[in-house]
């Protein structure tokens, strides 16, 4: 995948436009930022972590806040080379609801929408 954004680049952008604009949260293991969550209004912005620590839970636990944080249902969008991702959005329960040709990202990769809303709650 193409990247559109040197590491200087990045690093200036999340200093100066996520962190102080969105709401970011990160975990640290052993003295190390091993993944961050970045949560825009209702829009799941970012979710990365660390290679070596998928699959221990952590993605999972950051899945669990942001839906703590955003009850009323979440918005993201994910490449569509990405199938690892989408396969954790869908076990999530986020829904494909977009597919694009990517004109739209800076990347130009294909991509696609998810959505998710939580369950109406059983009137039982």
């Amino acid at each position: 995948m193409r990247r559109a954004h040197g590491d200087d680049e990045v690093r200036i952008w999340f200093s100066y436009v996520v962190v102080p604009q969105c709401e970011t949260w990160v975990a640290v293991a052993e003295g190390s930022v091993i993944g961050l969550l970045v949560l825009d209004g209702e829009e799941l912005e970012q979710l990365y972590l660390d290679p070596s620590w998928r699959g221990r839970g952590v993605g999972d636990r950051f899945m669990d806040l942001a839906k703590q944080q955003r009850p009323d249902g979440l918005g993201l969008w994910t490449f569509q080379v990405n199938g690892p991702a989408q396969r954790f959005y869908e076990r999530h329960g986020f829904i494909a609801v977009e597919h694009t040709d990517g004109l739209r990202n800076e990347e130009h990769e294909p991509d696609v929408r998810y959505t998710w809303q939580p369950h109406e709650q059983d009137p039982r």
